[in-house]
């Protein structure tokens, strides 16, 4: 019995100096300690599967290689803005820190010449999008982390169905464990109608191979070259009601004509050549268009394949230099501390800082999580409410109504660090408008959280939230 407690505790300590070694960020590194600690064998397994991170980090690095010849196609046909003077929001021309460094991003630059509407939930979304492939003529891009065979599935793959049997190119990649559910079936209808089909790290083939930590959360479908659409809504019946435990579904997502269509369509290629192993290239996917409108948009991906954290880094930039107001939607509030420390010092500078998050939720550990950062955000003055009306899934950041941010990225460390995902900064006063009216809306759904009520909460909720809390680097 001596030997095997001997031989558990340098298991332990092996780990933890690898842990130590290999992770940047303490609070992950704590968290991993904990659950070996507490849960020895059970923590062996996780950690094997999920936690081995730099090494599988720089193997997506070298595996996720960029298409180049896409990006230079995009950079030439593109109207770039290359000075703070062109920055046509007046206010933004005052805020030369964030310019540079959403400048420093030369992989994906400010375009000069888009049109936007912004979508909000799934009728109108799938409304927009089953219009844009219809009027397809050359070629379909569809990437979605979880695509179900239900009534909205069905409706867009005979869409897709339809469009290649006239002799259009589709081609779809999904995520093996967000369309874990998804039949074989489904697949082999679409392929049997001629469309070419890609699985992003096969769930099964995932486990075994320890990649499984790493998803495809973007959601990006583009339609020949022209028009691209981005946001927090996948394709499944949930995203217009349907699910009975969680009922309304609040989501946005946006849709983008212009010169910022040539970066999703980048995305899309490089993650079609990490997915399908086959190479896009040629005028057809970036072709020459009008200037569809004058609105200014940045296109902001990232995942464990680049080098830099950048939709954190825009996050936490953004939120440094507000001035008078910051307004966050999101279903998952598990920040970087970085983040974290930036909205209480915002906060308590005077910015008015509000965060709206879920009263119901898909996952319980999840939303208890994120109920252990509330006291943290009350006590410096942040204003948190909780949607009533359902479940509340867009991923919306507004920045001093001069920055905007729609995207698949949630507010948590698994988006920052370990998803792919891809988010859309609009700079256009109109859009933005229209994205405050969509929160005052959707406040007057919410119940704000009291601090004095907030602290009476039962003990075993606060004994849950401590224990998500400790768990959230890893959520």
């Amino acid at each position: 019995m001596i030997w095997a407690f001997i031989i558990l505790i340098v298991f332990i300590f092996q780990i933890a100096t690898i842990l130590v070694l290999e992770f940047r960020r303490p609070s992950k590194t704590v968290a991993w300690l904990l659950i070996l600690f507490v849960l020895p064998i059970i923590g062996f397994v996780m950690y094997y599967f999920l936690a081995q991170e730099y090494r599988r980090r720089r193997t997506l690095r070298r595996r996720g290689v960029v298409a180049e010849v896409a990006k230079l196609q995009a950079l030439m046909r593109c109207r770039l803005v290359n000075r703070l003077e062109d920055m046509r929001g007046q206010q933004f021309r005052h805020q030369e820190r964030l310019y540079d460094m959403l400048q420093s991003m030369t992989f994906s630059p400010i375009t000069g010449c888009n049109e936007t509407k912004v979508l909000t939930n799934g009728a109108a979304t799938y409304e927009a999008m089953l219009a844009a492939i219809e009027s397809a003529r050359h070629h379909i891009h569809v990437e979605f982390y979880t695509i179900r065979d239900d009534g909205i599935g069905r409706k867009v793959k005979e869409a897709l169905v339809r469009k290649a049997r006239e002799g259009v190119e589709v081609r779809v990649i999904y995520d093996g464990l967000g369309s874990l559910e998804l039949p074989a079936a489904y697949i082999r209808e679409l392929q049997e109608a001629g469309i070419e089909t890609a699985c992003f790290l096969q769930a099964r083939v995932a486990f075994f191979n320890k990649r499984m930590n790493y998803r495809n959360h973007r959601k990006i479908l583009v339609v020949d070259g022209l028009v691209g659409f981005v946001g927090g809504i996948n394709i499944g019946d949930e995203y217009l009601g349907g699910n009975p435990k969680l009922g309304f579904w609040r989501d946005t997502h946006l849709q983008v004509s212009g010169d910022a269509v040539y970066f999703l369509q980048e995305v899309f290629m490089q993650d079609w050549w990490f997915t399908a192993k086959k190479r896009l290239s040629g005028q057809a996917y970036m072709p020459v268009h009008q200037c569809s409108g004058q609105e200014q948009v940045q296109i902001i991906a990232s995942g464990p394949n680049s080098k830099d954290a950048a939709i954190l880094e825009c996050v936490f930039t953004a939120i440094a230099v507000a001035k008078t107001r910051i307004y966050i939607t999101t279903p998952y509030f598990i920040p970087d501390p970085s983040v974290l420390m930036a909205l209480r010092t915002a906060a308590l500078s005077g910015v008015d800082v509000r965060i709206i998050i879920p009263y119901i939720a898909d996952t319980k550990l999840v939303l208890f999580a994120t109920l252990s950062y509330v006291e943290e955000l009350l006590s410096a003055g942040v204003r948190v409410y909780r949607y009533h009306r359902g479940f509340v899934h867009a991923k919306v950041l507004i920045v001093d109504g001069l920055l905007a941010s729609v995207g698949t990225a949630n507010m948590d460390m698994r988006s920052f660090f370990s998803n792919f995902e891809i988010n859309a900064l609009l700079f256009d006063d109109q859009a933005i408008r229209r994205l405050e009216d969509d929160f005052w809306a959707d406040t007057a759904q919410c119940e704000e959280v009291n601090r004095s009520h907030f602290q009476r909460r039962p003990l075993r909720q606060k004994a849950g939230q401590v224990v998500a809390r400790m768990l959230s680097p890893l959520l």
